[in-house]
């Protein structure tokens, strides 16, 4: 069985860190179960192993953490779901690749519940929307934003980090950095898109979803 934590409050980045190292440590050598751990955090910026200084337009603003999950800057803050995953990815097939496609679904998943219809994009990380409400773009395409961040690690085939979607997030905190690197799409949230959804109904769809999508760790034989 995945266990699964939810904490009340806002985490730390490092504690966060520390404790996702080492549960996926204890994982690794067979001496805790898989676990996801959802959290809040502080107002905060993180910088992913592909991340560019340039990307980072206010560095005064809030702390910048420097993370060794795949990826660039993204933003963590008071309104946000944080989801980290600390799975057996060895045990669930020694696929990285699909590991993360059952992120992105697990996610898309989870947004259907809401009626909102989230996208993957070739070249640009993480869910995105389609924004009818907004005006079509000098090319005559509409305008997609971004409602979910994914970024992860591998430790001896165990996952850590993971999805960050936004509930109800200020998303001016965002115009500190270029999220991800992309400058030509914005942001966007469940609120933002008109959605009353509390971080309870989230986490409910997304416990919901992620069973539907990961199923139980398959037995060793």
């Amino acid at each position: 069985m995945v266990e699964w934590i939810t904490t009340d409050g806002l985490t730390g980045y490092d504690e966060a860190v520390a404790f996702m190292e080492n549960r996926a440590t204890a994982i690794a050598a067979g001496e805790a179960g898989e676990c996801v751990w959802l959290v809040e955090h502080p107002p905060l910026y993180t910088a992913g192993t592909s991340a560019k200084r340039e990307d980072l337009r206010d560095a005064d603003r809030f702390p910048v953490h420097q993370s060794k999950r795949g990826g660039q800057y993204t933003y963590h803050g008071p309104g946000q779901r944080v989801a980290y995953v600390m799975l057996d990815v060895g045990k669930r097939g020694h696929d990285v690749r699909r590991f993360v496609q059952q992120l992105e679904n697990w996610v898309i998943a989870t947004l259907d519940e809401f009626n909102i219809r989230g996208e993957i994009r070739d070249g640009r990380v993480g869910v995105w929307v389609q924004r009818q409400d907004k005006p079509l773009t000098a090319t005559g395409a509409v305008p997609e934003d971004k409602i979910a961040a994914i970024g992860i690690r591998l430790r001896k085939w165990v996952s850590f980090h993971g999805v960050s979607i936004n509930v109800d997030p200020d998303l001016e905190h965002f115009g500190g950095i270029v999220p991800c690197g992309i400058t030509e799409h914005g942001v966007t949230s469940l609120v933002d898109l008109g959605l009353p959804v509390t971080m309870e109904d989230l986490d409910v769809a997304l416990r919901r979803s992620f069973d539907a999508e990961f199923g139980e760790l398959p037995l060793e034989r």
